[in-house]
């Protein structure tokens, strides 16, 4: 189970602990329901996943499997259109989650928060550079962006 806080933000955060950092590529085989494809490129070192979710915003199924680099391949060659480019970064937020951040396609940034349960997400309280929270507005997930390659607007 995916349960996790959307928003969108002007950059990378400044002064918070950067956990890890990578870059992602993912294409997708379908989007509804969403099987999508990802490379994860970190420390040297290239992984392959594919994943299946569920329908939600909040929360959603989600589930995810390894792959070979052949396989990964393969699949690729399926898609419909170009993989999207995330750069990735993972912070630590002062209340010890993760903030995890993506620059995509050098065109905008957002950020996700995951939480163990539901009461945590909705009791969490955002920092304000988080800016405009938009896990349930519709348009705003990776896989609708990767069929029309925009987001809806920041404001």
């Amino acid at each position: 189970m995916e349960i996790e806080r959307k928003f969108l933000i002007s950059g990378f955060p400044e002064g918070l602990p950067l956990l890890g950092e990578a870059v992602l590529e993912q294409g997708y085989l379908c989007t509804d329901p969403v099987v999508r494809i990802r490379s994860k490129e970190q420390d040297g070192r290239t992984t392959y996943r594919l994943c299946f979710k569920g329908e939600g915003r909040l929360v959603r199924q989600e589930t995810e499997l390894d792959l070979t680099a052949e396989q990964f391949a393969e699949l690729q060659n399926l898609l419909r259109a170009p993989m999207v480019r995330k750069d990735f970064r993972v912070y630590a937020l002062p209340g010890g989650e993760r903030l995890e951040c993506s620059l995509v396609d050098g065109a905008f940034f957002y950020a996700e928060v995951e939480f163990p349960t539901v009461e945590a997400a909705r009791a969490f309280t955002p920092p304000a550079f988080l800016g405009r929270e938009v896990t349930e507005e519709a348009g705003f997930s990776m896989s609708d962006y990767w069929k029309t390659r925009r987001f809806p607007s920041h404001d």
